[in-house]
């Protein structure tokens, strides 16, 4: 069994939670996830099953999520998981004026994860540090988000703001509610939050634990082919006797392909016989004074002549 499918995760569990019930429901040990979510949030989360697990590293980055912000509260957290720390009546606050807050976190931003996070700080998470009362502020890192898109506002002593986030990877909705909040001078923490798209996957796609035992267990569900999270990576097509000798690790030089999809792109390749068939991931490599393509994961070593 080899494939990827869109998890709907629920709230209360962990990614690593997630995939333990993948494994136990699909009865396969190699599973694994892409695109982390706190145990808090919901929404999509993509899983490998098989020899899909070698994909995870090539799967796109972006996300978008959906989430609440409540201002007039600070916690340990940055969520409402954690401890209060300050709560400040923010009902003077306006919508024009939260939204040219939210204009600074659009950009490349730098942004401090927060302490209770899966951030590693010389060997070791940031929520077991936290946990034990070890005081470690984690660096700022740089961070993309490309929209802020406001849903919706209500007002009041702790008013609540809707928005809709597009992002790269590693950034944490819980950091832009915390900066938000400390820059309107009232403190800021997520309330809830929702990841409508992951690494190529669309929560309308997704499926729920629940139903994927009984699609298990019925033996129909049906695993989505490698290749559908790889769309975004431009094809390269191979000769049947070129792509045999891929398979096999042998090089491959540039001068022995005349497509014009054998330009040497510096990204990662899909590689596709002439069958369609996707073989695995490539990559152009200089080598002294020729240019290979490098196997990168070769992912169907037998394929049709």
């Amino acid at each position: 069994m080899d494939g990827f499918l869109a998890l709907n995760k629920p709230a209360g569990l962990t990614s690593h939670d997630c995939v333990a019930k993948v494994r136990r429901s699909l009865r396969q040990k190699r599973v694994g996830h892409a695109g982390t979510l706190d145990p808090a949030a919901m929404g999509v989360l993509a899983i490998a099953v098989g020899r899909a697990t070698r994909l995870l590293q090539f799967l796109p980055s972006d996300k978008v999520y959906r989430a609440t912000i409540r201002l007039g509260l600070a916690t340990t957290t940055d969520d409402l998981e954690g401890a209060i720390l300050t709560q400040t009546a923010a009902a003077h606050l306006t919508l024009p004026t939260v939204e040219a807050a939210l204009s600074a976190f659009v950009g490349t931003v730098q942004q401090v994860p927060p302490n209770f996070s899966a951030v590693q700080i010389q060997g070791q998470r940031l929520y077991d540090l936290a946990r034990r009362g070890t005081a470690i502020a984690a660096p700022a890192r740089t961070v993309e988000v490309y929209r802020i898109t406001v849903l919706d506002w209500r007002g009041g002593e702790t008013p609540e703001l809707d928005v809709e986030i597009h992002c790269g990877a590693g950034t944490y909705i819980r950091a832009i509610a915390r900066d938000l909040g400390q820059n309107l001078g009232v403190g800021g923490t997520l309330a809830t939050l929702l990841r409508t798209v992951s690494s190529g996957f669309q929560l309308t796609d997704s499926i729920t634990l629940e139903t994927l035992a009984e699609l298990s267990d019925a033996c129909t569900l049906h695993l989505l082919p490698p290749e559908q999270g790889l769309q975004y990576l431009p094809p390269l097509t191979l000769p049947v006797d070129v792509a045999r000798r891929w398979c096999l690790g042998q090089k491959v030089n540039q001068g022995e392909l005349e497509h014009s999809d054998a330009i040497a792109h510096p990204e990662p390749l899909r590689i596709l016989n002439p069958h369609g068939q996707f073989l695995g991931i490539g990559q152009w490599r200089t080598e002294a004074t020729s240019t290979i393509l490098k196997q990168r994961v070769v992912y169907q070593p037998n394929q049709p002549a």
